[in-house]
């Protein structure tokens, strides 16, 4: 199969890339308006840079619909900050509920019965329920196009990092207790310690 991406529709170029880039993290996103509403909404476009600079990448791409900015890239470009909360397994329902689309004078953390925390450094709040937090301030944004299938590249510098204790050890977080989840294609997720297997690089 031979495919040419710019003679495709949006929607079956994103499946190609939904259907190959796995799994995906995802990156479940809390903001603040500028009337101090809250927004929370999950990103699956999303991974680490580098470490020095502590920098992070998710791509919201625009709305399906009509092509305009989501709340989650409004809100960012206008208050600066935003806190990643890592999605684990207890919490993959309640962030789906947050995947739809509201208006933006709706808080979806109300919505899907989930908990604002304070955030140390940053004004948006983290969700309670996630067991690892990333409050980021903007460092730089990149647009590339503004249509329908166009999407947003936000790179975020960490302030500062909450891990719950149970998961923290020798200075690394245990994967078997963060049970993290992953995205694949469709409506489909994996859970990340369904099978793991040890390979260890050669020097």
């Amino acid at each position: 199969m031979e495919i040419t991406p710019g003679n495709l529709e949006w929607r079956d170029a994103y499946k190609l890339l939904a259907g190959s880039i796995l799994p995906r993290p995802i990156a479940f996103v809390t903001t603040l308006d500028a009337a101090g509403v809250t927004n929370a909404a999950p990103f699956s476009f999303f991974t680490a840079i580098c470490a020095d600079p502590m920098l992070i990448c998710f791509s919201p791409m625009r709305r399906g619909t009509d092509g305009h900015k989501k709340d989650t890239l409004l809100n960012i470009e206008a208050t600066k900050e935003f806190v990643i909360n890592i999605v684990s397994e207890d919490l993959t329902e309640k962030m789906n509920i947050c995947a739809a689309e509201y208006s933006a004078d709706i808080d979806e953390l109300e919505i899907a019965g989930l908990t604002k925390e304070e955030s140390s450094f940053v004004k948006p709040p983290r969700i309670k329920e996630s067991k690892v937090h990333l409050e980021c301030s903007l460092h730089e944004v990149l647009h590339f196009g503004d249509h329908v299938g166009a999407g947003s590249l936000v790179i975020g510098k960490v302030e500062h990092v909450h891990v719950a204790d149970e998961l923290y050890e020798n200075g690394r977080i245990l994967t078997e207790k963060l049970k993290p989840v992953g995205r694949m294609a469709g409506h489909m997720y994996t859970k990340a310690m369904a099978e793991v297997f040890e390979l260890v690089r050669k020097m």
